[in-house]
């Protein structure tokens, strides 16, 4: 399997905070756990394995075949950094998905893409970095009565911020500072995110494996265990499901590996909220046999080479 100058077929991609840590907690033990079920599948095939923090100076990124992003949540507030580390690693590795897909993926742009493609979404304005305008004209111009406010490079829900037509002059000093260096959404709030909840759709080789519900704490709308959320395993509907296959359908690239977030929107109507191809959690302590069934993808692509 391996050649002559490779010393691992996979690395497994996380960061600083889940490489040996000194204390851990609930949430740092759940993500060596999952990081743990999915090295011990690729064992299991065979393949040799190791876990690395992608910023890891020390660590010659010739020496591994492929390079799966799993617990990279830190790169979120590093993100010039992290762009350089790609554009620089991407010609020593390969990269699971794909760099491509990367690129694609962690611009919510993407979003603008897939609803070319009858995907529904959020009513969405994508406010470019350097735009002269408020959320007063804003309001005006969708007549929307509530909204998110987001980064369109972003995650973990950083710089998020729900505002009405009668609150937004509390976000309005940080989204002027923004928008003068990235892009925003300002996307209509969808009220079932909060009564219902937000359902993610694991999705590998294409095909369905399991799910869970996330719902936020109250008073809140984020939906993140680390922000006070609730996870729950969900069985979904076929439509929800036949939903999540569709969004993978429209997307110019065919991951390895795939979370569909979807919310019902202010119509009740299946909405797409993201769709993950970069790191999202996957859930593997709640179905194991599908961090199998990832490990079985890789080995067959590196077996292809």
């Amino acid at each position: 399997m391996l050649s002559d100058k490779s010393m691992y077929d996979v690395v497994i991609l996380t960061e600083h905070r889940f490489v040996n840590p000194k204390k851990t907690d609930w949430y740092i033990n759940q993500v060596i756990l999952e990081d743990k079920i999915l090295e011990s599948a690729l064992k299991k095939k065979g393949l040799r394995v190791t876990k690395r923090d992608w910023a890891d100076k020390n660590f010659d990124w010739k020496t591994t075949k492929y390079a799966i992003f799993r617990t990279t949540w830190d790169y979120f507030e590093r993100f010039n950094e992290f762009f350089i580390w790609l554009e620089i690693t991407k010609n020593k590795t390969t990269f699971i998905n794909s760099e491509d897909a990367i690129n694609w993926n962690i611009d919510k742009h993407y979003l603008q893409d897939l609803a070319k493609k009858d995907i529904n979404i959020a009513p969405t304005l994508f406010v470019e970095k350097g735009d002269n305008v408020t959320l007063k004209q804003l309001f005006e111009k969708t007549n929307w009565e509530e909204v998110v406010i987001k980064p369109a490079i972003s995650g973990a829900a950083r710089h998020t911020y729900r505002a009405n037509i009668n609150n937004y002059q509390e976000v309005q000093n940080i989204f002027n500072e923004l928008i003068k260096v990235e892009c925003m959404l300002f996307q209509k709030f969808l009220k079932n995110i909060t009564l219902l909840g937000e359902i993610s759709l694991i999705m590998i080789g294409g095909k369905y494996t399991h799910a869970v519900k996330k719902t936020s704490k109250k008073g809140d709308f984020r939906v993140q265990d680390d922000h006070g959320g609730k996870v729950e395993k969900y069985k979904p509907t076929e439509a929800e499901i036949t939903f999540a296959e569709n969004c993978l359908e429209a997307s110019p690239f065919k991951p390895i590996y795939a979370r569909v977030d979807i919310v019902y929107d202010n119509n009740n109507i299946i909405s797409l909220s993201e769709l993950e191809l970069i790191e999202p959690e996957l859930w593997f302590r709640n179905n194991p046999i599908s961090a199998n069934l990832l490990a079985e993808e890789i080995f067959n692509l590196i077996s292809s080479k």
